[in-house]
């Protein structure tokens, strides 16, 4: 079998039983889904190897769990994370079924099987050669909840200030690049409220429509001045990106529009502030609001996630560079790397798959991904809890 490894049937089983348990996350509830039965499989793995498990119910989130399993015990040490939920799935395009794990092409094909369940089986192989050993570090593997919607997971480890570690790789899907940095994600929504009447007399009503028109041009004018002001050569696109949406107002040519609403992203750089940016555009549209008699509602469409970066000469960035024999790079997705690194760990994203993959109908891990995965891991464990 092309790509394949010594450690093959154990990691397959692994990956087959997580692939068969949904566990969706999803903003719309017919799509949501538990991921109680993924957690608990991993701690059914985990602790017989001699790993301390606990399960935190995610507060606010009946269903949801993070999982901390933790090996050996000191105040550093390495946490290897990823995230339990998928995104869902339109089953008219795939050609096999989500949730069985099949193979063809040398490849691995099932939802989840590149973001991210996949890393779970790596890291619990790669793991196994550790068990017996006297750690002078811990090794902590960490399962999150609700990565794919609200980061919520992550959040509430940040807010619980655990796990401690001195460091911590995300096993998103890299190609087994390390990336050391990623833009944030806003997702902002903006409402104008004025006052309906015949259009044969404008005098009679307030025209929202009107008012998001100059909102308009003062949001344009802040991507052009940030894209002037801040620029990073380290990503494919330099500067930080703002996208019009979509856009609702009116019902009727001959009716003074009376509500209009604006969805849009922003995507910020690392070193520019979120708060600071709902400021500004906070800002400029209060005068727009107040000029035209205008309601005005301006808020996210959720938290967001914070811009990341870990500096280049950090040890574990160096360890990562080491291992790989690649530079570390920047990425446009965003991940739970900023959480982590709230909790005051050395904070870096590689895994085995790629991206492009997620997401899509038909994902997949490519075998000739395992071995690589497993020894990099192996490394790293070697370097930080030995």
């Amino acid at each position: 079998m092309s790509g394949s490894t010594q450690h093959l049937p154990g990691i397959r089983e692994m990956l087959t039983k997580l692939i068969s348990q949904p566990s969706i996350s999803s903003a719309s509830a017919e799509w949501d889904h538990s991921n109680e039965p993924v957690v608990r499989t991993l701690a059914e793995w985990l602790e017989p190897m001699g790993f301390s498990v606990e399960l935190l119910e995610v507060p606010g989130l009946p269903g949801k769990y993070n999982m901390i399993a933790t090996l050996g015990s000191g105040p550093g040490g390495l946490v290897l994370s990823g995230h339990t939920d998928t995104v869902p799935f339109d089953d008219k395009r795939w050609q096999s079924d989500p949730f069985t794990l099949t193979e063809r092409d040398d490849r691995w094909y099932g939802l989840g099987t590149c973001d991210m369940k996949g890393f779970f089986p790596l890291a619990i192989e790669a793991a196994r050669a550790f068990v017996g050993k006297d750690l002078k570090q811990p090794l902590i593997i960490l399962a999150t909840a609700d990565e794919e919607s609200s980061m919520d997971g992550a959040r509430a480890l940040a807010e619980a200030g655990r796990p401690k570690a001195r460091y911590a790789v995300i096993g998103e899907p890299t190609g087994l690049k390390p990336v050391r940095m990623h833009k944030g994600i806003m997702m902002e929504r903006l409402v104008f409220e004025g006052q309906s009447g015949h259009s044969s007399d404008p005098s009679l009503g307030r025209n929202a429509m009107e008012g998001m028109h100059e909102a308009l041009g003062e949001l344009l004018a802040l991507r052009s001045g940030w894209q002037a002001k801040y620029s990073n050569p380290n990503f494919k696109v330099q500067v930080p990106t703002m996208n019009l949406g979509c856009i609702h107002g009116g019902d009727n040519p001959n009716r003074i529009c009376a509500r209009c609403e604006l969805h849009f992203d922003l995507r910020p750089l690392p070193g520019m502030d979120m708060k600071g940016l709902r400021q500004e555009i906070l800002d400029k549209l209060q005068p727009v609001a107040r000029n035209r008699e205008l309601s005005l509602t301006f808020e996210p469409l959720f938290d967001g996630v914070p811009p990341f970066e870990t500096p280049a000469e950090a040890e574990l960035v160096r360890a990562c560079e080491k291992l790989t024999g690649h530079k570390a790079e920047a990425v446009a997705f965003a991940t739970e790397a900023p959480w982590l690194q709230k909790l005051g760990m050395e904070t870096l994203v590689m895994g085995p798959g790629y991206i492009d993959q997620a997401h899509q109908p038909d994902e997949f891990l490519e075998l000739s991904q395992l071995d690589p995965a497993v020894k990099i891991l192996k490394g790293l464990i070697t370097k930080f809890c030995l």
